[in-house]
Order: structure tokens, then C-alpha cells, then sequence
């Protein structure tokens, strides 16, 4: 068995395993026991009780945080020559049609989000299989097939996040740094949770929101109260 180094020791005398916390004093206790030297991300995980084989209970939505998500997002918008400036104005990254959908096909996917106008949906199909996988193929769903492309850019630039659920019920999602307040964290973390509810499917038996917890890279992940976002 491996020895404990100094860090995980100091992590251990804060932190209780077996405790469920409350949102506030998760929040608190993570940035306690966050010692990575570079600003960690901050994790939230939800484990819903529904069946993802079933098309009416596969959760899949969008939340814009109130204080971002704390990193850079690189925004590629592919659309023809009238929408460009919009774009270029509301900050994207880069701008194009034919040059990137080549560029992709090469092997270039250095963005974080991918944005188009329905009219060139046709084109982005062509690289359905290179995006897909990677999460990047743009889906009307998640706002990124519209014809509002300033305000899709903005969105994403100021920390709209989309969110989807994995084959076991689970939704993984990065709503901070360790460098935010407590507050700002709470305050991500329940807009999360809040989005999440809200999509409880109808038809569902049993209990939808199971448990959550919370986490930083490389820090134990603290069980959170699944009452304590009841009211959401």
C-alpha cells in the first residue's frame, strides 16, 4: 500500500468521506483541500435516475453560469460570407466556411465550441464523424445551429455550457476554477442543479435526482445533500 504523501495527509484531517455536506460548506472545504499549483477546474457530478436507452428520459440541455466557467473558450462559427462580420464582432475565435470544414478534415479540432447558421448544416454533415465523437458536432438543441449568431458566441463566451447524460444516468459537467470565492462556485453549482431538475421527464418513476457531489482536479469528490436543491 502506498504511503500517504504530505498533501492527501492535510486533505484528510479537513475532509470526511462519509459525510454529506451542504452546498455552502462544500464549497468552502473544496478550495481547503484543492492543492494542485495551477488553478484547478471544479467539477459537478449528478446521478439521475433515469433510463438513457429510453428517448423520453435522455437529459440534454444548456445552462449559462453566472460567473463562467473561469477558462478561455476557443468559438469556431462556420457560416456564409453575410454572417461573418456578426460573428467577428461578437468575438468567435475564427470565422469561415470551406477553409475550416478543410482544415477539420485534415485533423484540425482546436476549438472548445462550433457554431453554424442552419443554411450550411449540409457542409458541417460532411464532418459529422470527425466532430461527433469530440462533442463539437453543432446541434439546434444546444444553440449552436441558429441564425442569432452574435448572440450564440456571446452566450458561449460568457459561460453557457451544454450538458448531456451518459449511458449509466450520469451528467458530468465544469462550472469553475478553484480561484473563484466559495459564493461564485455555490452560485454555478445551483444553476446547474437548477437546469438539471427542470428537465425532470414527466413520465418518470421513482426518484430522478439521486446524489451529487462536487470535486477539483485531482481532489476527493464531497457528497452534496440532494435536499438541499428540493426548492430549485
Amino acid at each position: 500500500m502506498s504511503k500517504l504523501t504530505k498533501n492527501q495527509k492535510a486533505v484528510l484531517a479537513k475532509y470526511d468521506k462519509t459525510q454529506v455536506y451542504s452546498l455552502s460548506d462544500a464549497c468552502a472545504l473544496l478550495k481547503e483541500i484543492s492543492y494542485t499549483k495551477f488553478d484547478a477546474s471544479i467539477e459537478i457530478t449528478t446521478n439521475l435516475g433515469v433510463d438513457p436507452r429510453k428517448a423520453n428520459q435522455m437529459i440534454r440541455g444548456v445552462v449559462t453560469l453566472p460567473h463562467g466557467t473561469g477558462k478561455v473558450t476557443r468559438v469556431l462559427v462556420l457560416c456564409t460570407p453575410d454572417k461573418e462580420n456578426e460573428a467577428k464582432e461578437a468575438g468567435a475565435d475564427y470565422v469561415g466556411l470551406d477553409e475550416y470544414i478543410n482544415k477539420i478534415k485534415e485533423g484540425w479540432t482546436d476549438v472548445d465550441v462550433i457554431i453554424c447558421t442552419p443554411s450550411v448544416m449540409a457542409k458541417v454533415g460532411q464532418i459529422g464523424r470527425i466532430l461527433g465523437p469530440r462533442g463539437l458536432m453543432p446541434n439546434p438543441k444546444t444553440g449552436t445551429v441558429t441564425m442569432e449568431i452574435g448572440n450564440a458566441v456571446k452566450e458561449v463566451k460568457a459561460g453557457k455550457i451544454d450538458f448531456k447524460v451518459d449511458k449509466t444516468g450520469i451528467i458530468h459537467a465544469a462550472i469553475g476554477k478553484v480561484s473563484f470565492t466559495p459564493e461564485q462556485i455555490e452560485a454555478n453549482a445551483r444553476a446547474f442543479v437548477s437546469a438539471v431538475l427542470k428537465l425532470k421527464p414527466q413520465t418518470l418513476k421513482g426518484t430522478y435526482f439521486q446524489g451529487c457531489t462536487i470535486c477539483s482536479t485531482m481532489s476527493p469528490a464531497i457528497k452534496l445533500d440532494p435536499k438541499a436543491f428540493s426548492a430549485e
